[in-house]
């Protein structure tokens, strides 16, 4: 079957947004006999005509429309980003009468509410690799799709415990080949590498647990380097890691550094680490393999937040991570979380005062936490009436502690006045 994949999103507050996860389902569908094309659109410019194009040239069976990000996580001006996917998707409809899926970690949090938003024919929820190629083979065959994992339809709920969570070693390693990046331009971006999925910290907010589970799947250290070398043959050189937790589990992540530099490919890369498992033996490897940011999302300088918001390590802790990074070269990106449940003024700035004691490259600050279905958070929300019965959550909400709305947004804008370091 002809299959052409779009990546529509075109977020772009933090890295590159090379679509790793279309990458992937690409390969395995390729794999499993398709003939695919991708494409990842502009952030603006004429996509009909990109559209237009695809289906003329390729005519396929099957679109396949990834959508990663729903919102931009901002409450003061949130910005509604699914919007530009149903827009894709209405003009892959006028273009073709081609059977039109969508799929990625921003729809798979919200599948039933996303679908009847986006008007796809159906979607996948969860990981896609298995269950896409899949769904390819029983449209082909006209069999009956009740058996795909994770098939969302219209008018139905997803059984998410049939969601696809296999191991990683039977999942394909990404394509550079299929990067949209020329050539002359490939030193300067930086690529998505997975190499762990699901994580077992279950943090009150997050929406993780719900896409990837809470049962850490590594893949082999040898295919991921065999990977990221097949990338630097094909001319990338920076790198980063998309892993929740890097440093989990702590072995894995210094045999991975070990192996890293043993294969001397001379790459530069950034992660994200959690605080509470890190000590000197590591961060120096993660420098000798070529670390050189890493995000540190400590979320909050104040003991009792972090309890509450199931945070695992201590305050201390968050502190010696910082200066081993700082000791070994690697540039800190720090996150603050602030207003969830117990955020008081006092404990705002008990957060900001230690986090600039950190002395931090950038710290990045939010206030007001989005509310995900299925975590803890929404469940504070909801008994306290912070969300309407019947609200999906689809749309942005955002949960801010009692009596900080009219506070919190002055208090830190006038912070970072005097903080250049600081980014909201």
């Amino acid at each position: 079957m002809r299959v052409v994949l779009i990546s529509t999103n075109s977020e772009t507050s933090h890295v590159t947004p090379l679509p790793l996860g279309l990458n992937l389902v690409a390969v395995a569908a390729r794999e499993a006999g398709h003939e695919v094309r991708m494409f990842t659109l502009p952030g603006s410019g004429d996509n009909a005509s990109i559209i237009r194009d695809a289906v003329r040239e390729h005519s396929p069976g099957v679109i396949g429309v990834s959508a990663r990000n729903v919102d931009d996580q901002n409450r003061e001006n949130p910005g509604f980003l699914l919007e530009a996917v149903r827009d894709t998707i209405a003009l892959c409809r006028a273009a073709s009468d081609a059977t039109i899926v969508v799929g990625g970690s921003g729809f798979s949090i919200f599948p039933e509410a996303a679908l009847r938003y986006l008007k796809a024919d159906m979607g996948i929820c969860g990981e896609g690799e298995t269950a896409f190629a899949a769904l390819l083979r029983a449209l082909e065959r006209r069999d009956d799709l009740s058996g795909i994992p994770g098939l969302c339809l219209p008018g139905a709920t997803v059984d998410r415990g049939r969601c696809a969570r296999a191991g990683l070693e039977t999942f394909p390693l990404p394509d550079p080949s299929l990067w949209s990046v020329p050539a002359d331009a490939r030193t300067g971006v930086w690529v998505p590498f997975q190499t762990r999925r699901g994580c077992p910290m279950r943090c009150s907010y997050c929406s993780t647990p719900a896409l990837e589970g809470t049962v850490l799947r590594k893949r082999v250290i040898e295919t991921v380097v065999e990977g990221i070398a097949r990338h630097v043959a094909a001319g990338f050189r920076h790198f980063y890691f998309v892993d929740n937790i890097f440093n989990l589990p702590p072995k894995y992540a210094k045999d991975l550094c070990a192996s890293l530099s043993s294969a001397g490919l001379r790459i530069r890369w950034h992660c994200s680490l959690y605080p509470g498992f890190v000590d000197e033996d590591l961060v120096r490897k993660m420098a000798e393999a070529g670390c050189i940011e890493a995000s540190l999302g400590f979320e909050s300088g104040c003991p009792a937040i972090l309890r509450n918001l199931n945070k695992k390590y201590e305050v201390e802790q968050v502190r010696t991570t910082s200066k081993l990074l700082e000791k070994y070269g690697i540039r800190r990106l720090g996150f603050l979380l602030l207003g969830g449940p117990g955020e008081t003024r006092e404990s705002v700035r008990e957060s900001l005062e230690f986090a600039d004691s950190l002395h931090l490259e950038t710290l990045k600050l939010t206030a007001g936490i989005r509310i995900y279905p299925g975590t803890p958070l929404e469940k504070t929300a909801r008994e306290e009436g912070v969300i309407a019965e019947g609200d999906d959550l689809l749309f942005p909400r955002f949960y801010l502690a009692r009596g900080l709305d009219e506070w919190i947004g002055p208090e830190v804008r006038e912070w970072m006045r005097n903080h250049p370091y600081c980014v909201m």
